[in-house]
């Protein structure tokens, strides 16, 4: 089979501006400028970490990358040299380098070493983790499965393998949703290994290669990949959050499924990762309606529905607005309780689902018990947990923006009404240079253009604010000396990199 190889130009687009500036010799402090072979090896190991330069793929040969980038081949060989030594390519004999992860990094589900970036001679800092959106668990986990332990023995005379699902965990899930005016029957619900898996479930069914799935823009990355590993084409439909209906472009989204004949689309309408906005109930109904106009499904994903930091009502679930099946909706335990909580779920049609497990049974035979039975007890002890979990994000948010407001004043934040993340707005395009030098200071993050399409969103990052209140200061402090030693110039927006 042969190697699929990135283009020199797909890869110029992803790397961004990935050039450090030139020091600036009138700065009473003139910081250590790194050589450009170094600067593009440290840009090229962070798509690698951030999926964007997948596994063992090849990357254009010496001779292209160079003429495309406009640096000179030494430069290439020098960065792929250095990429090599520290595990991210590897090389046989008669064939391209591909992309690799270091031993640590691919058995230990480590994080980013600092192999490369301990080249500059920096001193080792404490790293806060800024690239995943995520909470840590609350203390009544711990009841939760010990109650699932005391549930268990009814279960342990069957073979444990249940591809639909734990019966009283589909009936919890349904009430919940006819709580929400939403009314369910628990036979509507296949129980998966979280939402994104539910998601690559529904991607193999109802898409094919080439096939075009709309977005938004920006999105949650790990389902644009999704969308690429079947083969479809992820279609982006901008975010404005100026528009109507709190940003969601919907005439745009029509005429986007109109113009293309997409059939699929992936929407994050509760509470969008990145941006943590929230499409109205106005706005709900007419996605319903452009959804049977236009002959398009739509994968609704729900997995921050409980996150609410506003002091409005939640509205209704986009589904209660369907008129058929035009309608699925995807949810996950994780985001509300704890990401190692592996249990997700997709609500849908019967027909649908029967498909669904023809596909499964090819992928796994079914979600732990055990996790569904602790699932179960947090369900029906559920407000006072996410009560509690939501005062917290909102006094952690609260301390992320006055320190960004007072370290980083250039940036601008326009918080959601809720997620765990805000979408921060760079006064230069330098999301990707941000993140790649942001490590040596302590610190890493998801650069911008992770969560888009065609090299989309250098001026802007995500910023989650999961993390504890002491640590979200340090970070965003870290983050600001990472940005002023990119370059003194960083909040001219009119004053652009300068290119060697």
């Amino acid at each position: 089979m042969a190697t699929r190889v990135i283009g020199a130009s797909g890869l110029a687009r992803d790397l961004g501006r990935w050039r450090d500036p030139e020091p600036d010799g009138d700065s009473p402090e003139r910081r250590p400028h790194r050589p450009a072979y170094l600067a593009l090896a440290e840009a090229i190991r962070l798509l690698i970490h951030d999926g964007r330069a997948p596994l063992g793929v090849a990357l254009p040969s010496e001779r292209d990358l160079a003429a495309t980038l406009g640096v000179s081949r030494t430069t290439i060989t020098s960065t792929y040299s250095l990429l090599r030594e520290h595990g991210y390519l590897i090389s046989r004999q008669g064939s391209r380098s591909t992309v690799a992860l270091p031993p640590a990094v691919a058995h230990d589900g480590a994080k980013p070493t600092r192999g490369i970036m301990a080249l500059m001679a920096q001193p080792e800092l404490p790293t806060i983790d800024m690239t995943y959106a995520a909470m840590s668990a609350p203390p009544e986990l711990h009841d939760a499965y010990s109650m699932a332990l005391q549930g268990i023995p009814a279960y342990l005379g069957t073979h444990g393998m249940d591809p639909v699902g734990v019966l009283a965990l589909r009936e919890a899930l349904a009430r919940r949703y006819t709580a929400r005016g939403l009314p369910t029957e628990p036979d509507q619900i296949l129980v998966t290994l979280g939402a994104q898996h539910g998601l690559r479930l529904l991607l193999n069914v109802l898409t094919s290669p080439a096939a075009r799935v709309l977005i938004e823009h920006p999105s949650y990355p790990n389902a644009i990949e999704a969308i690429r590993d079947v083969g479809a084409r992820p279609i982006p439909v901008p975010l404005r959050p100026e528009f109507p209906h709190a940003g969601w472009d919907l005439d745009g989204l029509r005429s986007t499924a109109r113009q293309t004949a997409a059939t699929l689309a992936y929407l994050v309408p509760d509470f969008n990762n990145p941006t943590g906005l929230l499409l109205d109930e106005e706005g709900r109904a007419e996605l319903a309606a452009i959804a049977r106009d236009t002959r398009m499904t739509i994968v609704v994903d729900e997995s921050m529905s409980d996150l609410n930091l506003s002091d409005a009502p939640m509205p209704s679930p986009v589904a209660a607005f369907a008129k058929g099946s035009e309608i699925i909706t995807i949810g996950s335990a994780s985001k509300s309780f704890w990401g190692g909580l592996r249990v997700g779920w997709i609500r849908t049609n019967q027909a649908l689902i029967t498909k669904l497990l023809g596909i499964r049974s090819t992928v796994d035979l079914g979600t732990p018990v055990m996790d569904q039975l602790a699932t179960i007890h947090l369900l029906e002890n559920a407000e006072p947990i996410l009560d509690r979990r939501r005062e917290q994000l909102r006094a952690q948010r609260a301390t992320l923006l006055a320190a960004v407001a007072e370290d980083l004043p250039g940036w601008h934040i326009a918080p959601g009404a809720g997620g765990m993340s805000v979408w921060a707005q760079l006064p230069s395009p330098v999301s990707t240079a941000l993140a790649a030098t942001a490590p040596n200071h302590g610190v890493l993050l998801a650069a911008g253009p992770r969560f888009g399409v065609q090299g989309a969103f250098e001026r802007f990052l995500r910023l989650p604010f999961t993390h504890p209140e002491p640590d979200l200061r340090l970070a965003v402090k870290s983050i600001a000396a990472a940005y002023e030693a990119l370059t003194p110039r960083a909040a001219d927006p009119l004053q652009p990199l300068t290119c060697y």
